[in-house]
This record gives structure tokens, sequence and C-alpha cells, in this order.
């Protein structure tokens, strides 16, 4: 593929690839590099090594809960440090450049402090100096709020700041240095015989980096797919090509179902049982976890029983007990019976653009891990999807199981792109733009940049809904399920398993469902009663699936409760959901479908 004859190129360092003089001397070098070929650099860089975590450890010694903006204020500090050296070490080289912070560059973001988003940047001073024939070099994860405060972006900070430069400059390619030399078909740590992948698609790489796969942070890879910005993600010291992040069709490698398996270990779990079935309660219960910012994971909701329904949902550990406190008092007020949690779990993953178009995904994931003896809590998809609930102790073991089974181990090469910026996409921010000043950017800070962007909503009313009652809750039963719905040659779309109910006879059980096409509902309720036995089979022939679909769904908190309020108003009740980074859908009354559609386009402004 041929490389434009001048490019503009976004690299960033972090912290580990900043931690000593030697290594900061490293970085300018490689910075140098693309200077001397005649491309116009930017700079990202991290604080030095674990500076970050020393301030905040040295914050907690005068405080045990810093008041946000003065923990912004400190930790601003650790970037400036970083690009103060590296401008040193690049003019030391005899190579003109320049440092700012995040404020002086104008990244301007809302007043969220420790968490804010971007809401735009000035290119004026970068286009100026590189313009002027210099090394540009920008402070990561920190911008300015309205009001002029120093405000920090959050974990994965720096990484957001390079991909929301190069989207707002136009760059040909944003290269992420860092301790590993690519993206891996899973932590090579826990799976030594994982491989590094050549390409993955953003929305791949999205599924990943939710699932734990701390390569990248979601946010950087969310604007990465907005604004069409090629990222190389490669090793700091080592020549070699990493890993491209492009867009789907780049992406594609022949033949690959499955690009990655995941394992994300620090998960919680909360269940609140005995909900009523009715509309509106569901987002009476997601609400307020949405306005206080907690980020919720997946969400479960299975067919209601005796006209009481069931939700479970994960959060990231860290947020469990603020959660539960927020959840018991929305339980409560919806009328649940009980809410229960689970900090000893983990998610295992599956995840590839080639489940779109391969049916049997699900049946070969379930078989590995009833092999392995591992028995699965939860179940939910998405179309390139399947994530399952564990015990955390078994983590490990099922990640190796599904990572065998895809024979991920012997993915193929597929060397297409080079170090160099490929010629792979147009960037939706226009080459011609007029700077915008600094001083303009603060005054006119709307939500911009890094807002959602719901891209479309769905109505899918071709597909019948499988209720398996009573299903015993022990390794096997998703496996042996599957394989004959697989056999019987029909392909499976939503698949939804909630927790394990109280013992039945002695015996845990759990609801499983999944929605097909609707002509197969026949084949499908005779396998699964030789399977099963009779009365063990509930149908719905038609339901309305009902789908918002976008970049941003997770990170911003509140898509789902937006969602579950529209439905609500429309008076629709919800009997099913799953979720994933880039979808959010339904399941409701076949009748009720169009009504659920409007309700969707009017919230989302589609």
């Amino acid at each position: 593929m041929g490389t434009p004859s001048v490019a503009i190129v976004v690299q960033k360092f972090g912290g580990t690839s900043v931690a000593t003089a030697v290594k900061i001397q490293a970085a300018a070098r490689r910075a140098i590099d693309h200077h001397e070929r005649g491309h116009q650099v930017i700079v990202v860089v991290s604080a030095m090594g674990h500076s970050t975590d020393e301030l905040i450890d040295l914050a907690r010694q005068i405080t045990p809960r810093p008041p946000a903006r003065e923990l912004d204020m400190l930790l601003s500090t650790g970037e400036q440090v970083s690009v103060a050296l590296l401008a040193m070490a690049i003019a030391s080289q005899g190579v003109p450049s320049i440092s700012f912070t995040g404020s002086q560059i104008g990244i301007v973001t809302d007043s969220f402090h420790t968490k804010a988003r971007i809401r735009n940047i000035s290119t004026d001073r970068m286009k100026a100096a590189l313009d002027d024939g210099r090394i540009v070099i920008v402070a990561g994860f920190q911008g300015v709020d309205a009001n002029y405060n120093i405000t920090t972006l959050g974990r994965g900070g720096s990484d957001t700041t390079a991909v929301a430069l190069a989207a707002v400059i136009c760059a040909d390619a944003c290269e992420i240095f860092t301790d590993v030399d690519g993206v891996y078909t899973t932590d090579p740590r826990l799976v030594p015989e994982a491989r590094k992948l050549d390409t993955i698609s953003y929305d791949e790489m999205l599924e990943m980096a939710s699932l734990g796969a701390g390569v990248m942070h979601s946010r950087s890879i969310e604007f990465a797919k907005k604004y069409h910005v090629p990222i190389h993600v490669r090793h700091a010291s080592k020549p070699d090509v990493g890993t491209w992040i492009v867009d789907e069709l780049a992406a594609r490698r022949l033949g690959a179902v499955v690009t990655g398996a995941a394992l994300a270990k620090e998960e919680a779990r909360i269940t609140v049982r005995g909900l009523p079935d009715r509309p509106g309660v569901v987002h009476g219960l997601f609400r307020e976890l949405a306005e206080r910012h907690v980020v919720v994971d997946m969400i479960v909701q299975n067919v209601a029983k005796d006209g009481l329904a069931e939700v479970t949902f994960t959060v990231d550990e860290d947020d469990l007990e603020s959660s539960l406190s927020i959840v018991n008092k929305a339980a409560e007020a919806q009328g649940a019976a009980s809410v229960q949690s689970d900090r000893e779990v983990a998610k295992v993953s599956v995840v590839g653009s080639g489940m779109k178009t391969h049916s049997g995904v699900a049946v070969r994931m379930f078989e590995s891990l009833a092999a392995a003896g591992v028995n699965i809590q939860m179940i939910t998809t998405s179309e390139i999807k399947i994530s399952v609930l564990v015990d955390r102790s078994q983590g490990v073991e099922a990640l190796r199981a599904v990572h065998e089974a895809f024979e991920l181990e012997i993915i193929p090469c597929d060397l297409r792109f080079s170090e160099d910026p490929p010629e792979i996409a147009v960037s939706l921010v226009q080459k011609n733009q007029e700077p915008v000043s600094t001083e303009t950017a603060i005054a006119d800070a709307a939500p911009g940049m890094e807002d959602l962007v719901i891209s479309d909503v769905e109505l899918d009313a071709s597909q019948a809904r499988i209720t398996l009652l009573n299903v015993p809750d022990k390794p096997g039963q998703a496996a042996l399920v599957f394989r004959a719905i697989a056999d019987s040659g029909i392909n499976v779309d939503m698949i939804v398993q909630g927790i394990s109910e109280p013992p039945l006879g002695g015996e845990a059980h759990t609801l499983l469902s999944f929605s097909i096409p609707s002509r197969d509902v026949s084949r499908a309720v005779e396998a699964l009663t030789q399977l099963l036995g009779p009365n063990s089979v509930a149908v719905d022939p038609n339901i309305a699936k009902l789908s918002v679909m976008g970049v941003g769904i997770r990170s911003h908190t509140g898509v789902a409760t937006r969602m579950f309020a529209a439905l609500a108003s429309a008076d629709i009740n919800i009997s099913m959901i799953n979720s994933s980074e880039v979808r959010i859908n339904v399941a409701t009354d076949a009748a009720l479908g169009e009504i659920g559609l409007n309700a969707l386009k009017q919230a989302f402004d589609i």
C-alpha cells in the first residue's frame, strides 16, 4: 500500500516508555526518525513510570478523600515533567521542538473532574508549530474546562488525547508505543500460546478493550472509529510492525471467525430478583446508576415468570459497594423482592467480526467450557461477541479452553501494512478546516468531539423466542442445548442466561432464552423436547427485537437508561435485554415493534 510523501503522524508514549532518561532519549529518536523522513510529528506523553500512582498515594496521605479538582491539579504535573524532558531530549539532538500542556494546546473538556470528556480541541498552535518545522509535544491525560480549571481524562487518558489530536489535525496515523509489541489474541501472560494480531477492527478492539485487554482504553478506540483514525500499536524499543487498528474492511482476515478471547477478572455481579414485570421498572432501576456515572457492563434480563422479572448486570469490582447502595434503594422503590451480589466472578468472552456470517460459534465455546468442567453462570451475546460469567477461580482455565477451541494460537499472519501511515481511510474532519483559537474553543465549549454518536436504531420482526424452563445449573447444559440447535441447522441470535434460581427439588436451576428465525420454531422445539423432555420449552413465535447502535454506548452511562425510558413512555414492556460495546438489544411484544422503533428514533434523534 502506498505511503504519502508527507504525512502527519501522532505518536504516543506511555509511562513505561518514558520512565527513565534513557527511555526518553529513545522516544526522542523515534520522533526524530519520522521528522527526518519529511513527516510532521506530534508526540503525546504520559507521566514517567508510576509517578501518577505515587502522586495519588501522596494525596491520600494528606486526606483519604482528596477534592477532585485539586487531585486533577496535582496529577496533571506528572505529564508536564515528561513533555519538558522530551522536548529537551529532542532539542539536544538538533531538532526544533516545543512542549505544551493540555490547556496550552487548547484541549477543552467538560467539568467532570478525574473523568473529564473532550469537547473540542483548537488546532492553531499545533498547526503553527508544525508549519514552523517543529516536533510538537503534548501532555496527555489532561485538558481545561470552560472556567479554565485543569481537568484529567481518567483511565487511558493519554491514549484518548493522542487519538483525539490525530482526529482533529487529520493525521494519517496514530502510533501507540507501549511495552508490548501489539494486540494479542489474548493475554500472553495467561495463555503463552497467544499470538500477535497484524490487524483488528475498531469494533473488535472496542470489545476487547472493554473485556480487559489492557493495551488500549475504550474511549480512544471510540475516537478512532468515529473519526477514522488508523492506530498502530507497537513496542517502544523494537522496530517491528505491531498491530493496526483499522476499519472492518481493512482489518478483514480471510477465514477468521473469532479474532480474540479475553478475561475480565475485576467484575462484580448484582442481581435484582422479583421485579414487577411492567413498563418502566427497568428504567427506574438503571436511571440512578447512570446519574451517578456508574458504568454497567453485562446487562441480562430474561423472560418473566409468574409476573416477576429478574435483571442481572455487572460492574467494576471497585464500584460494587457504591452500586449496591444505589440499587438497593432503586429496587425497593420498584417493589423488587431482593438484591444479591457476588464479587467472585469473572467474564470470559470471544470476539470476532466473522461471527456475523458464521454459525456454530456459541456451541463451540460452550462445549469447550463443558469439557474443562467450567460452569456458566450468565450468557450474553452481540453480533460480534459472546460473553459468559464464571466463577473467578475458573476464569483463567476458561480463557485457555476457549482460546484453544478456536485455534487462536495458529492465527495466520496478514502483513498488509508496513510501519508507515497507510492510505486506508479519509477522516471525517476536513483537511482544510479553519483553525480554531484556544479562546474561541473555550468560549464555545458546547458538547462536541467525545459526544455519544447513535448511528441507527433498528427493528427486527422476523424472530421468535425460545425459553427453556428449569435448566439444571451445572457444567455442560448450554453446550447440549446449542449442539442440538446447531445440528438442526438453526442460527441463533440473542442468547440470554441469567443467574440460577433457588434450588428446585434439591437442584439449582436457571432460565435460558434465545432468539431464532420464526420459520425454524417447530424444528427447534422438536430437537429440544427430545433433549429435555416435554413441558420444558416455552415459545413466543413472534417477538420484536429493538436495537440501538453507535459509538460510546458503554462509556456514556445513560444510553441504556435513555432507551428504557423511551420504551416505558410508550408503555412497552421489555422481556429480554443484552448489551455490548456497540449496541443494546431488547425484546418486546411483536405487536409493539413499530411503536417502539418510533419511540427510539425520537429519543435518539434518528
